[in-house]
């Protein structure tokens, strides 16, 4: 394959992981993750990208640093995920519409084997994401106190190159 094929294809994948990310944020999912992956594929070739790639990526470890602050965090991020997977068992399997459902039954589980497929392997990501975290941040706040003090310098970073987005910041 091509150098000029190779970067194509990774570019074309940056933007489909990108705006996949985007999409999770909203729906299950590791939006974060995947937004930051594709800000990565996508930095090797954009300025933009890869200025927001250290931000999000710091953002991303922030919001698994909280997901394992507490027990009950813990829990509900675990029991959230397994949800997550329980529900990608349901599509895969396909049980008949049950006779509640009010739309027609070609309307239920729309989507097929492959939204379950998706719907497990985010279930995975979810589950590998808390056991990470857990071990990295659960009972260690030296290791959170550091994180913070990454996305503050990260911070302050983005005010001295943005100095203009800071002033109108000020301003309001």
């Amino acid at each position: 394959m091509s150098d000029a094929a190779k970067r194509l294809l990774m570019e074309a994948l940056g933007w489909v992981v990108l705006v996949a990310g985007i999409a999770a944020l909203f729906l299950p999912g590791p939006g974060l993750l995947l937004t930051f992956a594709g800000l990565a594929l996508l930095s090797r070739q954009y300025a933009w990208a890869e200025r927001w790639v250290e931000p999000v990526r710091l953002r991303a470890l922030r919001g698994a640093a909280e997901s394992v602050e507490t027990w009950p965090r813990v829990v509900f991020s675990t029991l959230g995920a397994l949800a997550i997977g329980g529900f990608g068992v349901l599509w895969i399997v396909e049980p008949p519409a049950p006779s509640w459902w009010p739309l027609e039954a070609s309307m239920w589980l729309l989507g097929g084997d492959w939204t379950g497929v998706t719907m497990l392997a985010s279930s995975l990501i979810a589950l590998a994401l808390v056991a990470y975290s857990y071990r990295r941040f659960h009972g260690r706040p030296d290791a959170v106190s550091a994180l913070e003090g990454e996305i503050d310098e990260a911070d302050e970073d983005w005010q001295e190159h943005h100095p203009r987005l800071h002033r109108r910041d000020e301003e309001e």
